[in-house]
């Protein structure tokens, strides 16, 4: 039989006395190393949930990796390159790609009566993954993308929509200035989206990929370049060192270099601002855990001094320290599973309801965001209860030392 185990165990069952001191000490320990829990729990959902939604976001209008003409990379400016149904085979028999469709890119200017605005215009073609769109659509219905006519289809974004008051089915003129001179299309429009992320939807627009190789010049076979979708986000790095290997530096048809980046390499700010928030993260976990081994420190001194008797009778009955420090640190053990019991509970009830009702919200023109994003992570949760647990009973060894100055002759005298 394990005797620190069953003492421990018959002190925790056996503590129902109110007059004891220890029982407003054992309350605030279990209070403490459940807010500490529970804070950590909701923190940790918090990040991962802005974190994967900002990243989702950025990556639906970048896609993960981007196959250009080495020149884009060099200029800024799109060139075209050559992505014909060979070169689109190929990027989707790369480890690690999960789809590969074709972009050109075109800058113009939307006018109505009263307002212009300037604009990229993005042109797709029907291989084009428009999951992400659907996701963010908030009026009209998504055209069927076309490479080999076009009708001007044109999406637009809710920003757009309320600074030029355009409606769906609305007809709107667009001008465009290249070389050989202003060239005007008329679009019409089809959907209005929402992301919330200010940064493209001031501006960014939608319509087929045979619509802005025209404007820009280009053959039919030509764009300014393929996203690819690549299976895990986790293997970014991995998938694009693949890519590398098996198609930068090559030449298409028209002798232009392939060439090809990350969605980290083409919006670094962004993603350098959310790997800034993990210390946020690092910060809250250590003060919540100095939380809960402070209170649980302070709770076992308690019950140390008010057991103290006891503990003089166990060393005359030839207990030794270890036994007694064991019997408390195991008392310290139930204590703490009851506050991650209730933590668990306050925690993962608060993500659980924000994740359901969207309760918080939040001021998209700074967050980027309508509602306050949380993604519940069992493996991770898991982690940080044991995390919990072993660090808090692991800042009481030293406070269980006291036992070994307890003498026995004087603490069975004491009252």
């Amino acid at each position: 039989m394990n005797l620190p185990l069953f003492l421990s165990q018959r002190i925790y069952g056996g503590e129902r006395d109110d007059k004891r001191v220890s029982r407003p000490a054992i309350r605030i320990a279990t209070i403490g190393v459940a807010i500490g829990l529970a804070v950590m729990i909701v923190t940790v959902s918090v990040v991962l949930g802005f974190k994967h939604t900002i990243r989702d976001k950025v990556s639906g209008f970048g896609s993960h990796i981007q196959v250009q003409n080495l020149m884009t990379f060099s200029t800024g400016a799109p060139t075209p390159v050559c992505i014909n149904d060979s070169m689109l085979q190929v990027l989707n028999s790369i480890e690690g790609v999960r789809h590969a469709e074709r972009y050109a890119l075109t800058q113009g200017i939307l006018k109505t009566d009263n307002d212009f605005l300037g604009i990229m215009l993005k042109g797709i073609g029907p291989e084009y993954d428009l999951t992400f769109m659907q996701e963010n659509l908030v009026e009209g219905e998504l055209p069927q993308f076309c490479d080999t006519a076009t009708t001007y289809p044109l999406v637009i974004s809710k920003t757009i929509s309320d600074k030029l008051h355009l409606k769906i089915g609305e007809r709107i003129f667009a001008y465009f200035i290249s070389e050989e001179g202003a060239k005007a299309r008329r679009f019409t429009v089809c959907a209005i989206y929402q992301t919330n992320m200010k940064r493209f939807d001031d501006s960014f627009c939608l319509t087929d990929i045979y619509a802005t190789n025209k404007l820009n010049g280009w053959f039919t076979d030509q764009c300014t370049g393929a996203e690819l979708l690549v299976n895990s986000f986790d293997n970014l790095e991995a998938t694009h060192h693949n890519v590398v290997k098996q198609v930068n530096r090559t030449h298409d048809r028209y002798n232009n270099i392939i060439s090809s980046c990350t969605i980290l390499d083409t919006y670094p700010q962004i993603f350098s601002w959310l790997e800034l928030l993990d210390i946020n993260v690092w910060i809250i976990l250590g003060l919540m855990i100095v939380l809960a081994g402070f209170t649980m420190t302070s709770g076992l001194l308690i019950i140390i001094l008010e057991r103290t008797q006891m503990i003089g009778i166990l060393k005359a009955l030839g207990a030794r320290n270890v036994t007694i420090r064991k019997t408390f640190l195991w008392f310290a053990v139930f204590i703490i599973g009851r506050g991650l019991l209730w933590g668990n509970l306050v925690g993962i009830g608060i993500v659980v309801l924000q994740m359901t009702t969207g309760i918080v919200t939040l001021d998209p023109q700074n967050y980027y965001v309508s509602e306050a994003p949380m993604e519940l992570n069992i493996p991770l949760v898991l982690l940080i209860n044991m995390a919990t647990l072993l660090i808090s009973v692991f800042v009481l060894i030293a406070p269980s030392y006291l036992v070994s100055k307890i003498h026995p002759a004087r603490s069975m005298r004491y009252e």
